[in-house]
């Protein structure tokens, strides 16, 4: 069978894209191209509502399986003036309201908005698409924003005991620092008494961590023996982050960890549509809960940052995704603090991890929380090439010069396989006229056409699909190389040398996308001809074609592809020379 070898390189190429695409669309939640999606796990969401004349307390302390609904519990809170407490750290500035002590705002000093660069220097003002965004704001997690229907809290309190304290419940704060002020920790410490259970909550902040520790003191100041059940929530609404487009996105959504289930993701359409339906049907939404459990952690994830609320560990929980409101859903943990007798009091602690998915962050917090750093299907790969940049980082100072250095180490590595490649495609490009008068004397039999150029090949040693080698090795690369610039927030807002100041956006100029079109041109030219015309057209067509998609791509990834190409063209040259002199034909 008569093979062109750069047919099957752009085919190879371009199903490696098809793949790459998909579980990038399947890593930022939408369905693959191949196969259909499971259905994301979900819990129990609040039992049967309660009818309309029913009060405000008593929805939110309803029953057994239901965490207080956000609408409902707002309208029943009795008169009283919250206030918004911030605390500082030198790396966080968090908001905390009294009313429920539910964390409202949370502020990353050390951490831009990583807005688009523009384009060409803000094309002079001609379009304000082109204009570069504004990221001399630091980013913020939790928030509250009307302006762009952003919901972002996170909530904890008390069910399964009467009129026990909540998210929604009045709470004192105790007087004390804000600051650090020199020292290593600063704490907030807040009260609230009802239904005869005392519900103190301690917030815990400390020097350069992104940890925060929130212990619940819960004392049964009644008559009765209670049996409450402490709940830690996310609440998050569903909607696509603002600098999501069709080429730049990503996962945003609740995830969660359990030593059983390992990492999952779930979805916020898959709660809306389960919602839609248990109203269409008037039967329960789906149930499927993670029960028993004594480890793990929930999450809100998000590209770059994640926030987690970690329980207190060797402690039965169970964890509860439902939908609270029109566009709002949550996450939470259920976790019973056993009967409590009167006068007694018990204590919870547990985390609430909030800031940048760096593995040295995440890895000591608790297992598993470092997976929602997603690598995608090449974790494998990816992970180990990470900590080989991070290795060549520490040693240069800069992720542009690491993705070079990488680059060429990467080179070294696969040289003598790539070498091999080169060489079969030197020797196809020596007896391509051999190839071409075979063609033209079996024009009209393409059977004896296939015969005879296979019989050339095996007669001159030449493997055909031998020049496919160097492709095959680099697309793991190139794919894992993708997710990592996608995932590593320690390349967000890189900057390289001059008009590269972000490594994780697109070239603002198009310079490098133009520089891999123009060495994908060279390598085309090195390449043996094909035999029909208007296929060599296409092939030298193709590099124009692919280098479109760089231009949305990260600049840190063409310039992985740029300087691969260039090492492979003087590689490709230095064999090409060598075997350049035709080796005289063999009887």
């Amino acid at each position: 069978m008569d093979i062109n070898k750069r047919t099957i390189l752009w085919i190879v190429f371009a199903v490696s894209l098809v793949v790459l695409w998909n579980n990038w669309m399947v890593s930022t939640g939408h369905p693959s191209m191949f196969a259909p999606q499971p259905p994301a796990k979900t819990a129990p969401v609040a039992d049967a509502k309660k009818s309309e004349s029913a009060t405000a307390a008593a929805n939110a302390t309803a029953t057994a399986g239901a965490l207080p609904g956000a609408a409902a519990a707002d309208g029943a809170a009795a008169p009283f003036k919250s206030e918004l407490i911030t605390v500082t750290t030198d790396v966080v500035r968090a908001d905390i309201d009294t009313q429920g002590g539910v964390i409202r705002r949370l502020e990353l000093l050390n951490f831009k908005e990583n807005s688009h660069p523009g384009w060409f220097n803000g094309c002079f003002g001609w379009f304000k698409w082109c204009q570069p965004g504004d990221n001399g704001k630091n980013v913020v997690l939790f928030d509250i924003d009307a302006s762009t229907n952003k919901t972002y809290l996170g909530q904890t309190g008390l069910i399964n005991a009467p009129g026990a304290p909540n998210h929604t419940s009045p709470f004192i704060a105790k007087p004390g620092a804000r600051m650090l002020n020199g020292a290593n920790q600063v704490q907030l410490v807040l009260e609230s008494e009802s239904g005869g259970v005392k519900l103190t909550k301690t917030f815990t902040f400390k020097r350069g961590d992104y940890v925060v520790d929130v212990r619940h003191d819960v004392t049964n100041t009644g008559t009765a023996p209670v049996n409450p059940t402490l709940y830690m929530r996310l609440v998050h609404d569903g909607n696509k982050p603002a600098t999501d487009s069709f080429f730049s996105s990503s996962y945003t959504g609740p995830t969660m960890y359990t030593a059983e289930n390992k990492y999952e993701k779930l979805k916020f359409d898959t709660l809306e549509k389960e919602a839609k339906e248990a109203q269409k049907t008037g039967k329960p939404m789906v149930q499927d809960h993670v029960t028993h459990a004594d480890n793990g952690w929930i999450a809100i994830s998000q590209h770059f940052f994640v926030s987690a609320f970690i329980p207190q560990d060797k402690q039965m929980h169970e964890i509860v995704t439902e939908k609270i409101d029109t566009n709002l859903y949550g996450i939470g943990i259920k976790q019973p603090l056993g009967a409590l007798a009167p006068g007694a009091t018990i204590s919870n602690n547990a985390r609430l991890f909030s800031g940048p998915q760096i593995s040295k962050l995440l890895e000591p917090v608790t297992p598993g929380l470092e997976l929602v750093k997603d690598y995608g299907w090449l974790a494998i790969i990816a992970k180990p090439m990470f900590w080989v940049m991070e290795h060549i980082h520490a040693v240069l100072g800069n992720w542009g010069w690491t993705i070079i250095a990488f680059t060429i180490l990467i080179k070294l590595l696969f040289f003598p396989l790539s070498a091999a490649g080169y060489k079969s495609m030197a020797k196809i490009k020596l007896v391509t006229p051999k190839i071409q008068a075979i063609r033209e004397r079996y024009k009209g039999d393409p059977a004896k056409m296939n015969q005879a150029t296979m019989e050339l090949y095996k007669t001159e040693k030449i493997n055909p699909l031998g020049g496919c080698l160097p492709i095959l090795i680099q697309m793991p690369v190139f794919i894992s190389l993708y997710y990592v610039l996608q995932a590593a927030v320690e390349v967000r807002g890189a900057p390289w040398i001059g008009w590269i100041t972000d490594l994780s956006q697109h070239d603002p100029f198009g310079i490098l996308p133009v520089l891999y079109a123009i060495s994908m041109f060279i390598t085309t030219k090195l390449n043996p001809a094909p035999a029909d015309p208007m296929q060599a057209k296409i092939m030298l067509f193709m590099p124009l074609v692919f280098s479109v998609m760089f231009f949305v791509f990260p600049s840190g990834l063409v310039l992985y592809w740029v300087v691969n190409n260039v090492l492979s063209i003087a590689q490709q040259w230095v064999i090409t020379k060598k075997y350049s002199v035709p080796v005289p034909a063999k009887a």
